[in-house]
């Protein structure tokens, strides 16, 4: 990575944030899944079966825009809706066999990918740098 002294925190961190995004993009290649998927399928491994309401909060994204994105990882055989028992109008989503199988394969794949660019920084950097970035959100 080329250094710019003259760069401000602002640019560095976008060259990092891009570079990270492509390289996420990189390794969800393989399976052929888009970033929003690959952040849909990472929510349902980190929490489990949910709502399609709550995973739309997960993903800060609309509730349309997140039934396309569980109907096209349901097409791909990696989700499956059930009704939920308690409220007939609502449905839960949860990963399939496969799902977990892509998801896990993915997740490595980001994993390694990080630790490429995380890498070059010591461990006391790193924990400085995850504390740093969760006070800005």
């Amino acid at each position: 990575m080329a250094r710019d002294e003259d760069e401000t925190l602002s640019e560095a961190f976008w060259r990092v944030a891009r570079l990270l995004r492509h390289r996420s993009r990189e390794a969800m290649a393989p399976w052929d899944v888009a970033p929003s998927h690959g952040r849909a399928l990472a929510v349902l491994r980190r929490h489990g079966a949910l709502r399609l309401s709550e995973l739309s909060e997960h993903l800060r994204i609309a509730p349309r825009s997140t039934t396309e994105v569980v109907d096209i990882l349901q097409a791909r055989g990696l989700v499956e809706r059930h009704p939920d028992p308690k409220d007939r109008r609502a449905t839960f989503v949860e990963l399939t066999p496969e799902g977990h199988r892509v998801g896990d394969a993915i997740e490595a794949n980001r994993a390694a990918e990080a630790e490429r660019i995380f890498g070059a920084l010591s461990a006391g950097d790193r924990e400085q740098l995850a504390r740093i970035l969760r006070t800005l959100h």
